[in-house]
């Protein structure tokens, strides 16, 4: 195996720095103040998209509202800053959330734990940890190199990218929060149920030696200590994951936005529908070689439920893209060896298997 750079794996700590002074309660409430108008200001703008979005398609651009054209254009005038505007809240307010919860004590949560809440655990805190699986590789490093048991530091690379704010707000922006509940639920049972039989094979030895000999850092030293930091540590996360994904979400909505106008009614019912038993393992296939993250991927979901797809059958591809990217692979070939790997495809593909065929039964 070819040297690797593990200071661009392993978590690295900060140069220590003291810690923040409390805010005076004048400052406290000026901050509390503020957020109220912005969020008052934020749900006004929010109200007018859909009517907005009608004028300019409609009006402006003199479209007819039953032709392809008009309902493709419609649909991404309207779901573009909308998914953005959701985005942008969310990732705010999880960023807060997410300023109590430094690696290090992540690591310590975790570290000393059964094994079995262990799971639970990691898979909890991969929702408020929103990496992709390529950039969760670092945390599970230290997880390793902390002494926490393979089973959970996968709970955790397994939740960490599949199930994550923008995942679940894209959804229920989108598709409402029954469905947004239902890829939660299943999401983290699909992470802890797979972490621990991943934990009870005893695979260890398929971890590469030098991530064993990696010191796990990262320490709370630049960690925010008072509200002002966390509102600023909110507004980077926003900096941070949108204006990495807007991209994502544009391209994705225009997919999304293609086959709900163009596409014919049933089409994708014919493919991906309950009648046909083939097309969650089909979907799980064709989802693997992908590259997309929740951004991208949950606009076209939309499109193909609204074409007549099976609400089983989509998320299995929308898990299976997110979950078991190839890129992530390839990434994970630097710490896990092969044998590892196709057991972590072989578990977690078996689960979205499952929970495609459970939903395509049930609903």
């Amino acid at each position: 195996m070819q040297p690797i750079k593990l200071t661009n794996l392993a978590p690295q700590p900060g140069p220590p720095t003291p810690r923040a002074q409390p805010l005076s309660p004048a400052a406290t409430i000026r901050y509390f103040a503020i957020g109220l108008l912005a969020l008052a200001l934020w749900f006004a703008i929010y109200r007018q998209l859909s009517p907005l979005a009608d004028f300019i398609a409609f009006t402006l651009l003199d479209l007819s509202p039953d032709s392809r054209l008009g309902k493709a254009t419609q649909f991404f005038l309207y779901d573009t800053p909308k998914v953005l505007m959701l985005l942008a809240l969310v990732v705010f307010a999880v960023g807060i959330l997410r300023s109590f919860f430094t690696p290090e004590r992540t690591r310590k949560i975790l570290a000393g734990k059964r094994e079995s809440v262990g799971n639970v655990l990691a898979a909890l805190l991969g929702i408020v940890t929103p990496f992709c699986s390529c950039s969760a590789v670092p945390l599970f490093i230290g997880f390793v190199t902390a002494g926490i048991p393979l089973g959970v530091t996968f709970s955790f690379l397994i939740a960490a990218p599949m199930v994550n704010e923008v995942a679940l707000v894209l959804l229920y922006g989108l598709l409402g929060w029954k469905v947004a509940g239902l890829y939660l639920a299943t999401g983290l049972v699909i992470a802890i149920a797979a972490g621990w039989i991943i934990g009870r094979l005893h695979m260890e030895k398929h971890v590469e030696e030098w991530v064993k000999h990696v010191l796990a850092g990262g320490g709370e030293a630049n960690a925010p200590g008072n509200l002002r930091e966390r509102v600023e540590y909110g507004w980077q996360a926003v900096r941070d994951i949108v204006g990495r994904v807007w991209m994502y979400v544009i391209l994705g909505i225009a997919v999304g936005a293609g086959i709900h106008g163009y596409v014919p009614e049933g089409f994708m019912a014919s493919i991906m529908g309950k009648s046909a038993w083939w097309s969650v393992p089909l979907a799980v296939v064709i989802g693997i070689p992908m590259y997309a993250n929740a951004a991208g991927i949950v606009p076209v979901l939309q499109a193909l439920l609204a074409k007549g797809a099976a609400l089983g059958t989509a998320l299995a591809f929308m898990m299976s893209v997110i979950a078991l990217s190839l890129p992530e692979m390839v990434i994970l070939r630097k710490v896990l060896k092969p044998a590892l790997i196709a057991t972590f495809v072989g578990v977690v593909g078996s689960g979205i298997l499952l929970v495609g065929y459970l939903f395509n039964f049930i609903i």
